[in-house]
This record gives C-alpha cells, sequence and structure tokens, in this order.
C-alpha cells in the first residue's frame, strides 16, 4: 500500500477542465466506494471545491487510481493528463499539509479549505473509505493547520472572495446601499458574501435556493426575503447585482434569461458574480453589453492583491509544515514493521501459552512450585533465544558481525 494523492487545481488547471471533474456533495459517498470497489484502494478521501478536486488515497496501484478519476467523470485520459499533479507518500503529506493551511489556496491563508478537508473526511467515514493511514494524516493535518494559524500570520489580513465582490460592486456602482442584491444558492461561501454585503446596508436582499428552509435561515439573519428558483425568470430583472454559488451540475441562468433581464431593465447594467464550479451561468452572459460577470478564477485575482504580510509568514509557516512531515512520515515507516512485530508476538506468545500449560500441569500433580517457576523461566529463556543464537551461530562471516552487533543493541547487552 502507498501513501497517495493526485488532482488538479486553479493552478494548474482553467475553470472550463475543473468544472467537469466537480464532485457533488449527494454522490461523493458512492464515489468513493466505487474507487474503492473497482481498484485496489483501500483508504481514500476526495476534496472537491470551486478551486480543486484531490483525491487522497492509500493502494497498491496509483495509476489505476488515477484513471479512475477520468472514467469516473466520463472523460478520456489526455484529456486531465496535462492538468494533474501526482504526489507520492512524503510530497503527499506535504502537500496536505499546506492546503489545509491555506499556502496553496486561491487566496493565500484563506481558513475555508480547512472545512472542506473536515467534510472530505466525514465523507470518507460514511463511505468506510477512511482508514488508518487517512484517518492519521487528516487528523495531523488539522493540528498542524491549527499551528500555522497560530503560530504565524499567514491568515492576517485575508481578502476574501466575498470581500473582492463587495469591492468590485464599489468599483461600478456609486453605492451598495441603493442596489438590489440577488443571492442564488445557500451554502458557506454564499453566507460569506451576505455578511459582506449586508454590512453595506443594500437596498433590498434576495434569497433563491433549491431548499428554500435554508434560505429562509439565512433570510432571517440578513433581514431579506425568499423566492423560489422557479421564481428567477420574473424576479430576476428586479436585482443589479447577482452572486451565484450552487451544486447545480448544469447552469441556472442562461444568457437568453438575461437578455430577457435586461430588456425589462431598459439595459440599466448587472453585476453579476458566479462562485460556482461547475458555473451557475453561462459563460455567453459575459458578452452581454450591459452586463459585469466575474468567475471564482476573476475574483481570486482580485483577492490576491496586497499579500505582503501573509507573504512573510510563508517562510516560517513552511518550516513548521517540513517538520511535522518528518513526524508523519516517521510514524508512517513504523507501520512497515508492523506485521514483523505482529508475527514475532505471535511467536513469543504462543511459547508462553505452550510452557504456562506445562507448568499448570506439573503443578497440578504436585510438584515443588519452586522448581515448576525456576523450570518455567529457563524454558521460556531457551526458547525466546534460540532464534538469534541459531542464526548467529549460522551467520556468514559476512555477515556474522553485523548481526552481532545488532543484536547487542536489541538485547542491551555490549559484548565483553
Amino acid at each position: 500500500m502507498e501513501l497517495f494523492t493526485f488532482g488538479l487545481n486553479h493552478h494548474t488547471a482553467p475553470l472550463h477542465v475543473r468544472e467537469r471533474v466537480v464532485f457533488n456533495a449527494e454522490n461523493l459517498v458512492q464515489a468513493l466506494r466505487d474507487l474503492s470497489d473497482r481498484h485496489r484502494t483501500k483508504e481514500a478521501a476526495i476534496i472537491s471545491t470551486c478551486n480543486r478536486t484531490e483525491v487522497y488515497c492509500n493502494t497498491d496501484d496509483p495509476a489505476e487510481a488515477v484513471s479512475w478519476l477520468a472514467d469516473y467523470h466520463r472523460m478520456k485520459p489526455q484529456q486531465l493528463e496535462p492538468y494533474l499533479y501526482r504526489f507520492p507518500q512524503e510530497q503527499a503529506v506535504k502537500h496536505a499539509f499546506r492546503v489545509a493551511s491555506g499556502l496553496d489556496s486561491m487566496v493565500l491563508g484563506e481558513p475555508q479549505i480547512l472545512g472542506q478537508f473536515k467534510e472530505a473526511v466525514r465523507s470518507a467515514e460514511a463511505a468506510g473509505t477512511l482508514g488508518l493511514v487517512l484517518n492519521k494524516l487528516f487528523q495531523r493535518t488539522f493540528s498542524v493547520a491549527k499551528t500555522v494559524r497560530s503560530e504565524t500570520e499567514i491568515g492576517a489580513s485575508t481578502v476574501s472572495m466575498a470581500s473582492a465582490a463587495v469591492q468590485l460592486a464599489e468599483r461600478i456602482y456609486p453605492t451598495i446601499a441603493g442596489q438590489n442584491v440577488l443571492f442564488v444558492g445557500a451554502g458557506e461561501m454564499i453566507e460569506l458574501c451576505a455578511a459582506h454585503f449586508a454590512a453595506q446596508r443594500p437596498k433590498h436582499i434576495t434569497f433563491a435556493n433549491r431548499t428554500e428552509a435554508r434560505a429562509q435561515q439565512l433570510a432571517e439573519r440578513f433581514l431579506g426575503r425568499v423566492i423560489s428558483l422557479n421564481d428567477l425568470p420574473a424576479q430576476l430583472a428586479l436585482h443589479d447585482i447577482v452572486v451565484c454559488s450552487t451544486a447545480s451540475p448544469l447552469p441556472l441562468i442562461g444568457k437568453g434569461l438575461v437578455e430577457s433581464a435586461l430588456k425589462a431593465r431598459k439595459h440599466r447594467p448587472m453585476l453579476m458574480f458566479d462562485l460556482a464550479v461547475p458555473r451557475d451561468i453561462e459563460a455567453e452572459v459575459g458578452t452581454l453589453g450591459d452586463v459585469f460577470l466575474y468567475s471564482v478564477d476573476d475574483l481570486g485575482k482580485i483577492a490576491r492583491e496586497g499579500l505582503q504580510m501573509r507573504q512573510n509568514a510563508v517562510a516560517q509557516a513552511e518550516v513548521i509544515i517540513e517538520n511535522h512531515v518528518i513526524d508523519f512520515m516517521h510514524w508512517l515507516g513504523g507501520r512497515k514493521v508492523v506485521p514483523a512485530i505482529r508475527a514475532m508476538r505471535d511467536a513469543a506468545e504462543r511459547s508462553r501459552r505452550h510452557e504456562v500449560e506445562r507448568a499448570q500441569r506439573r503443578l497440578a500433580r504436585g510438584e515443588d512450585p519452586q522448581r515448576v517457576l525456576d523450570e518455567l523461566a529457563r524454558a521460556l529463556t531457551n526458547k525466546l533465544l534460540h532464534a538469534p543464537t541459531h542464526a548467529l551461530n549460522h551467520a556468514s562471516a559476512e555477515e556474522r558481525d553485523v548481526l552481532a552487533a545488532t543484536l547487542a543493541r536489541l538485547y542491551h547487552a555490549a559484548p565483553e
């Protein structure tokens, strides 16, 4: 078994590729079971966000696991190959630590990725694919991320996607206070955006979501109203700013719908943010003259501006991560000798059990207890020393000195 990580992210793949390999929360557990059943992958977990899709696994065949990703999403391997990265063993550990600590995020130091790691763990637990190695890796990952954030300034002055969206809105409109804002979706990203926009006191806030109960919770919190997704065609024209982030596999807002809205608005401009992967708004909407459409990648570029304070903390964070990688690899290396240790203990247990049973029979016959105990100890000693003594006596001249030194170290017995 080999610890192995592969995937693609905003550094290696454009948005139109990333959105094709997204795993929806609803099918993530089944996807993990499919990977485990079809290939020699004992343990697996998947992180799937707007910025990355990564598979962490403990597998006998990393190449098969990689080919599964393309097969699952009905893509040809050559369509993904230019964008994929692969991290075996130690590199996989370091990558996990860096990602969870915010060092590999679109916005350096952003904290959302840690919650996404925890969601990956919950999904793997539900699928039955979170084994000893991955569980240990992720628990250590959470600890490392906490250390990095508490001992460095990596999260200081973080510019989030949500705050970047507000900055853009303020460049286009004289004030957000006079605008109507529509949020499509009700997940964590929408909640963050709603908090940032609500702080600017827009004229009206509206939430549309597949599950209206969740939308109602956000509406109560941010003093907004709720509409259904079916109401979008009639309601879109009433809003100046639209923020979308759902898990829909297909766009919810098409070019024709936006054209109708613009006509009803007498071509007053609309600002639209599509933070979903796959996208919620058809890319062709961006070609319309009265629409300002920004994707998650567009906001990422803005959010990366002014990173000096956090950049200064990267070197310190890397040292912390490197030390923890060494510690984890030491633990992982120790796992390789577990079968040998178990075999030695089993052999010793069989010898102990045999001699104890023999001693109990002698005691039952009334033999002297002191003599029985003495011979029990002598017999156990002889049996436990037989194998190393035999190996030393039959060792070749070339290996005898090394074996003698090893046995002396094991038994803390320096030869005279």
